[in-house]
């Protein structure tokens, strides 16, 4: 099985407009990924860390990419092919409640 990050975009709006049964049942999704052994969480507050050349480290509050959503989540998943981890966020609150859910295969490092 392949790996795959997932980072959901999503705000308190879109949420609140979306019918409650629809989240309800995104969030048991969620509960079910959880389960089969997905890896989740709510976004706190980056910081960007920076160390050109290794000649001093230096550190800012705040997040690197912008996007006209905020990040509200993170999530590593598994899955035989990309196609199928589309599926499987495709039922998260991000997804369904007005926001956006990006995923990136994992590919390890040599």
């Amino acid at each position: 099985m392949a790996k795959f990050v997932t980072v959901g975009y999503g705000d308190q709006e879109g949420y609140d407009r979306t019918e409650a049964a629809v989240r309800n049942e995104a969030h048991a999704h969620d509960a079910r990924l959880l389960e089969a052994g997905a890896v989740a969480g709510i976004a706190g507050s980056p910081v960007q860390v920076r160390n050109h050349d290794d000649a001093g480290m230096t550190v800012e509050s705040g997040p690197f990419m912008s996007s006209t959503l905020p990040v509200a989540g993170f999530g590593i998943i598994e899955a035989a092919t990309i196609e199928e981890a589309v599926q499987l966020v495709s039922k998260t609150p991000c997804a369904v409640a007005h926001g956006v859910v990006e995923v990136w295969p994992l590919q390890e490092s040599p």
